[in-house]
């Protein structure tokens, strides 16, 4: 079967925030995006139509549904994917300083997902981000939290963390076939961090950019990124300079 010439890019866990704006700009990039989500069909579907891509419903936490997902794009492109954005995430707020409650039953839930996940769809890619012209793209959306000792719990840190070796590792082993490379977002805003007031009062008076960020600065750093054919193994801070303070 002949390939399509336009690049395929598959992007979990893009039905909101982060996720949705990296499809929206990829298909404005000329991409055939595939749109992900674990629930939220509904809404998948319509995203897919309005950016002219398609859907897939995938529990990454299942191996097996996970594979399929690769699968099932590979299927409707002709065996063609030259992109695979890893954003989908879950995240379990807890005190760092209340171990108890960070118990390995939270551990195992968010590194099925934050991390091994990830690491599933890496693997299943491969062939095929291999054969993809000029080279496929991975990129890891990981966070502020595994760069600095922040984030929402120690188990959700750490599994960024962890992320963020997991793409240099990549990057060494896959080049240069295959670019590895990672964002590590601060703050941004979405419904799902809109309650968290201390945080946007953090990033609004004491980063240089005086705001979180938005989705749409995420997206842009990604198509950055998959564009820049010779960067690979880096794990890029997103967080309007709060680093710095």
């Amino acid at each position: 079967m002949v390939k399509d010439q336009q690049p395929v890019a598959l992007v979990t866990g893009s039905t909101s925030g982060i996720g949705e704006a990296v499809v929206r700009r990829l298909a404005a990039d000329g991409m055939r995006v595939v749109v992900h989500s674990g629930r939220s069909r509904e809404r998948g579907e319509r995203i897919a139509a309005e950016v002219g891509g398609s859907y897939v419903q995938a529990d990454l936490a299942d191996e097996a549904e996970a594979r399929a997902l690769v699968e099932t794009v590979l299927a409707r492109h002709g065996g063609r994917l030259d992109v695979l954005v890893n954003n989908a995430g879950i995240s379990r707020p807890i005190p760092h300083a209340d171990l108890a409650a960070a118990t390995p039953e939270v551990w195992r839930e968010l590194l099925e997902v934050n991390l091994i996940a990830p690491w599933v769809l890496c693997t299943a890619a491969l062939p095929a981000l291999r054969e993809a012209p000029g080279g496929g793209a991975i990129v890891n959306i990981t966070s502020h939290a595994g760069v600095r000792p922040k984030g929402s719990s120690i188990p959700y840190a750490a599994g960024k963390a962890a992320l963020n070796h997991v793409t240099r590792l990549l990057a060494a082993a896959l080049g240069p076939a295959v670019r590895v490379n990672a964002i590590a977002p601060g703050l941004v805003d979405t419904p799902m961090t809109q309650d968290w007031a201390d945080a946007h009062e953090l990033w609004n008076e004491r980063s240089p950019m005086r705001r979180p960020a938005q989705p749409e600065d995420v997206a842009d750093l990604v198509a950055s990124v998959i564009g820049s054919t010779y960067l690979t193994g880096e794990v890029i801070v997103l967080d309007g300079g709060l680093n710095l303070r």
